[in-house]
């Protein structure tokens, strides 16, 4: 029989097998081709082109996705490799040399990849056009998508896959020359383990998993901590080796010893559900220990690294209200032509005048005990505070009072908030300067706020503090110190928002001495600067979930495969399938949800521990990326339900 007979008739027998692997093929294809050829988008990269990280972006990402890639396809050729281990094994016991098995799985694979490779580009073209849109979407631009081929991204593409092709191959050659033939007829029961009880040391082991975990956490908590000792990218380091290490101690020796534990409780009196759930995780965890720790690994930086990019996208309004407090803000007493502009198209609004004073004051007086070291930045500097009369606040903020001599810190949050808090109840001497000289003032903080009320270009960005005065004290700064630029400002608001396409019309017309801020503009550009990176981190975190989704996925229809005989046994002896099922849902409850949860602390943890540096906003941004996790890793549950139920039926 000659090769090419073979390797179609090895094909059609091996039908049911091949289909999992062209799957994991073609998505792959998919995500890869549909980027590349976003990338080459004449209309997205005309209307991203303000972004100057937008090509730098594209291009980091791409390498990512292909290591997404990689990855992928060569665990899904191991496990189909494993699949197929008896009928190799069958092929070297009729007389075929292993050289002539590897011609013909090789021979196989360019088959599937050429085919793969075709169906894959045809479903990413049609796709990018709905990523573009999504992008487009993401950044608000306005812009016709139309669906053109890139030659750029298919040549790009075939390098990629030709030389993920040789990959497969020597990997695939690799497996085939290194193995025995015993081993090849055992190689779906090598992850069993037979567990009869369990040693002292092994406990502790597990025990130590744990203990190594809740270290990571609590170090986590304290990375940016200023009274923390050592150098911040050695205790990042600690931190992962340390949650890395106890998760594959948890997966290696805790579950098994609970499960086991658990096992033994019942003095052998097992149920067909515990029989079908608890052993076969026992068992099963010596060879899955490595596989679910990287899942887990995987599902809680790709959720992570989700959670802090859509925490900066979903802080662009805040962020925005943050340097330009209300819709336009006028600076140095100009801006007067913008406002008649507005009363001459009949465009409503309010008008709120502040009046500032600057006044030099030590940081240091404002700091906790334990913040008063050399480490913090803000110990020892001396910088200006600007302070603003209680009549003038009380045009925002109803609820304020001061008198004599105490004030309210306002205008300080952020990131700086974060890390370096300021206390209230502490006196603070403020300085002010003018022509006779220096005069001192004692401030007592009464209380500290964190509402923003001036532009950020009077505090240099945003987060500088202000003290609100009462309106005597302010008086008398103002007769002592010399004026500055900023000691005027003025806020708008419009009151009909649909106003505000012909008020941005305006303000860019009236906008060239660069005195007049608006909070779209500044909003707008948030959301083009950023943008970019929710997208490329939304895109490459669908790919991790996909593909760690997917790897359980394929396991679990590989150990459903490999207990179709027990299932057939369960079955003749007179058990129900809705008997066994039960077993089953444990089983996929735990293989899904164990990896998930661990994944979802690791996830949180991380976020936790500098989110503030990322933007304002953390509870939201970090609940909608964990539901949309739990939904996706849901439905490959329900699948993997679905297939166990489909070999259940058909073992009779």
């Amino acid at each position: 029989m000659s090769l090419s007979k073979l390797v179609l008739r090895s094909m059609k027998k091996n039908m049911k097998h091949y289909y999992l692997y062209f799957f994991a093929l073609i998505f792959s294809v998919t995500l890869y081709f549909s980027f590349v050829t976003l990338q080459n988008n004449a209309e997205v990269l005309e209307t991203v082109q303000q972004s100057g990280t937008a090509t730098a972006g594209f291009k980091a990402a791409t390498y990512m996705l292909y290591f997404i890639v990689l990855f992928f396809v060569l665990y899904a050729n191991h496990l189909f490799m494993k699949r197929r281990s008896k009928e190799i094994g069958l092929y070297q016991l009729i007389g075929m040399t292993k050289g002539l098995i590897v011609r013909l799985l090789a021979v196989e694979s360019i088959l599937l990849f050429v085919g793969a490779v075709v169906l894959g580009m045809l479903a990413g073209f049609f796709s990018s056009r709905l990523f573009a849109m999504i992008l487009l979407r993401v950044l608000e631009k306005e812009a016709l998508v139309t669906m053109t081929f890139s030659t750029e991204a298919l040549q790009q593409s075939i390098v990629v896959f030709a030389i993920l092709l040789v990959i497969v191959l020597v990997q695939m050659a690799w497996m085939i020359y290194r193995v025995s033939l015993l081993s090849l007829f055992s190689a779906s029961k090598q992850a069993d383990e037979r567990v009869k009880r369990f040693s002292p040391l092994q406990m502790v082991i597990g025990f130590l998993g744990l203990v190594l975990i809740a270290y990571g956490y609590y170090a986590s908590t304290k990375l940016f901590d200023i009274n923390s000792n050592g150098d911040l990218f050695l205790n990042m380091i600690i931190i992962l080796a340390t949650t890395i290490g106890g998760t594959f101690l948890v997966f290696r020796f805790s579950v098994a010893f609970i499960m086991n534990s658990i096992r033994l409780k019942k003095n052998g009196h097992l149920t067909v559900r515990d029989v079908l759930a608890l052993t076969p995780i026992m068992h099963r965890m010596k060879g899955n220990a490595k596989s679910l720790t990287l899942i887990t690994v995987l599902t809680g930086f790709s959720l992570g690294v989700t959670t802090l990019a859509y925490i900066s996208y979903y802080s662009s309004e805040s962020s925005a209200y943050s340097q330009v407090p209300g819709d336009y803000v006028l600076l140095e007493d100009k801006g007067q032509e913008f406002l008649k502009k507005l009363e001459e198209n009949n465009i409503a609004f309010d008008k709120r005048d502040y009046r500032l004073q600057s006044v030099s004051a030590s940081f240091t007086q404002l700091l906790s005990e334990s913040q008063q070291n050399e480490d913090n930045p803000l110990f020892g500097l001396d910088g200006i505070i600007y302070t603003i009369p209680l009549s003038d606040y009380q045009q925002l903020v109803l609820e304020a009072s001061v008198s004599d001599n105490d004030v309210i810190l306002t205008n300080y949050g952020g990131y700086m908030a974060e890390m370096f808090p300021l206390e209230k109840d502490r006196d603070v001497v403020v300085t002010s300067r003018g022509p006779e000289g220096t005069k001192e003032e004692t401030l007592h903080v009464k209380e500290v706020r964190h509402e923003s009320i001036i532009s950020g270009t009077v505090t240099s960005g945003p987060g500088g503090p202000i003290f609100v005065v009462p309106d005597a004290l302010f008086e008398k700064l103002a007769a002592h110190d010399v004026p500055d630029m900023w000691q005027n400002q003025t806020t708008i608001n419009l009151k009909n928002k649909s106003d505000l396409a012909l008020a941005e019309k305006l303000y860019m017309q009236s906008n060239g001495e660069n005195f007049i801020q608006s909070y779209e503009e500044e909003r707008k550009g948030n959301i083009e600067s950023l943008g970019i990176t929710i997208f490329t981190a939304a895109f490459l975190g669908l790919a991790f979930l996909m593909t760690t989704g997917s790897i359980l996925y394929f396991k679990q229809m590989s150990e459903a495969e490999e207990e179709r005989g027990s299932y057939t046994i369960l079955r003749k002896i007179g058990f129900a399938e809705k008997d066994i099922m039960k077993g089953i849902y444990m089983k996929q409850a735990f293989n899904f949800g164990v990896p998930l949860i661990i994944g979802l602390f690791h996830s949180y943890f991380a976020v936790k521990s500098g989110w503030f540096l990322f933007g304002s906003e953390l509870t939201a941004p970090l609940w909608i990326a964990m539901s949309c996790y739990i939904a996706l890793y849901a439905i490959f549950a329900v699948l993997s339900v679905g297939y166990y139920k489909k070999v259940i039926r058909e073992s009779l």
